[in-house]
């Protein structure tokens, strides 16, 4: 029976501790014990359902955890504050002083950033190499390689990863395959492909109405107990905690997403094979011109689409910027960084969410200055969005 994932999210049941049908928010920082004992065996990790402090761990923490769990098909997860923080735990967890990351070039800005300037001053070198092409990975991976890091779409460029060639390769030789599912829940299930491990930016399309900042990272249940150990726990040391409001709150956005993801592939096939068709450069690994589509289409849960997110090219930073000012103006979405928005949000990936790569390094890539990022809202009448879209390119002379 084919994987399922917004069933698994479906068929989980919490109730409230009154009977409610939502679970009970735990709104404390601290709890309390009948028994010292109790209180001790806790800290050494053997008393099972006791909580302790939130940075710990929290109900409101641990239920979002299990649905997200759920849905990726792994064992357990835990919950951060932001997506940065669960990341950046994982790498450290996993990697010491002497090792080497392996990752795709075309990532998250900010995790590009962590991984170029932040971890070799702990001694963990990395080597960013074109994720899609499986002979340039293998040769540079090394004995000291530890980590394979990818984002299943990569962000801004929406190159796509191989995620079973890859999972070949690390197992071959003995690495931990880790995922940014960011741009294609539902859509791809990285663990049944081989990932070792799945993280998230639940700002983004999970949480969907981008009022909240978090992360998760979904894996073995040794890997989580790992990270949060009271001793040596990257996630639990380092303090990145989700406060349990939050979690809360996307707790209850999460039972939406399987809804909020076919309407926003939807809307970006229809906006992607428009522009395409005017002779705009456009991206999308839905188009049949896109060079992993047929890839996609072979790791895809097929009713969630190809994704939200699209590319087009407008040739120079001048004409995106007048594009995207203009596109705000007539309030066909909003010109920000971030995605998974119920409207259309825009921005000029070079100068803005990929800025932390140096401007000869977004070249060798293929991050022109006339990129345009799309994450496409869930606009219930789409084609008088092309029509409008359209009609700001012509009056620019883009069209």
């Amino acid at each position: 029976m084919a994987f399922k994932p917004a069933n698994h999210i479906q068929d989980l049941q919490y109730f409230g501790e009154f009977g409610g049908v939502n679970p009970s928010i735990s709104d404390s920082s601290t709890y309390t014990f009948l028994s010292a004992k109790t209180m001790f065996d806790t800290f050494e990790g053997n008393a099972d359902g006791c909580y302790l402090y939130s940075r710990h761990s929290s109900p409101s923490n641990l239920y979002l955890g299990e649905a997200l769990a759920a849905m990726e098909g792994t064992e357990t997860a835990t919950v951060t504050a932001s997506g940065m923080g669960a990341i950046t735990p994982v790498i450290l967890q996993l990697c010491g002083a002497g090792d080497h990351v392996v990752s795709s070039r075309t990532i998250y800005g900010g995790t590009y950033a962590f991984l170029k300037n932040f971890t070799p001053r702990l001694g963990i070198e990395t080597t960013f190499i074109d994720i899609t092409k499986l002979d340039i990975v293998e040769a540079a991976i090394t004995p000291n390689t530890k980590v394979l890091y990818c984002e299943s779409v990569s962000n801004p460029l929406l190159e796509v990863a191989d995620i079973k060639g890859l999972s070949n390769l690390a197992k071959k030789y003995n690495l931990k395959l880790v995922v940014d599912n960011t741009f294609s829940p539902l859509s791809i299930s990285p663990i049944t492909l081989g990932a070792d491990i799945v993280v998230h930016s639940l700002t983004k399309f999970i949480n969907g109405s981008s009022d909240t900042v978090g992360g998760v990272v979904c894996g073995t249940q040794e890997l989580i107990d790992n990270l949060r150990n009271v001793n040596s726990g990257a996630a639990m040391l380092l303090g990145a905690t989700m406060d349990s409001l939050r979690s809360a709150s996307v707790l209850k956005n999460l039972r939406t997403l399987h809804i909020r993801m076919m309407q926003h592939s939807q809307n970006a096939s229809y906006l992607a094979e428009k522009f395409e068709n005017d002779g705009l450069k456009t991206v999308y690994p839905g188009l049949a011109s896109h060079p992993s589509h047929g890839l996609f289409k072979s790791m895809m849960n097929d009713k969630y689409g190809f994704g939200g997110m699209m590319t087009i090219d407008v040739g120079t930073i001048d004409n995106a910027n007048a594009l995207m000012e203009m596109m705000q103006e007539h309030n066909l979405g909003y010109l920000a960084v971030s995605l998974g928005f119920y409207k259309t949000l825009f921005s000029a990936p070079g100068s803005s969410t990929s800025s932390e790569i140096p401007e000869d390094e977004q070249k060798e890539m293929g991050l022109s200055d006339g990129l345009i990022r799309f994450s496409i809202g869930l606009d219930a009448d789409i084609e008088r969005t092309y029509k409008m879209m359209k009609d700001c390119m012509v009056q620019l002379g883009i069209l």
